[in-house]
């Protein structure tokens, strides 16, 4: 029998609820103990110079094996 990690993350997908992504969680046996919000980063050009803006906010659970 394949042994599953006793921690392991879970991000929430593009057009996935949170509630939707906390059944996935606990459909694999894990239960969230963190909630995380990473920023995704992009370059844009304005007046000649190139810029990093925040494109989005990534939720990244983290999942302990139940």
């Amino acid at each position: 029998m394949e042994k599953k990690p006793t921690k392991k993350k879970f991000q929430v997908e593009q057009g996935e609820t949170i509630s939707q992504c906390l059944d996935r969680m606990a459909a694999e046996g894990y239960m969230p103990v963190r909630r995380m919000e990473e920023p995704v980063f992009h370059e844009v050009k304005q007046n000649g110079k190139i810029e990093v803006e925040v494109k989005e906010q990534r939720i990244v659970f983290e999942g302990k094996l139940v």
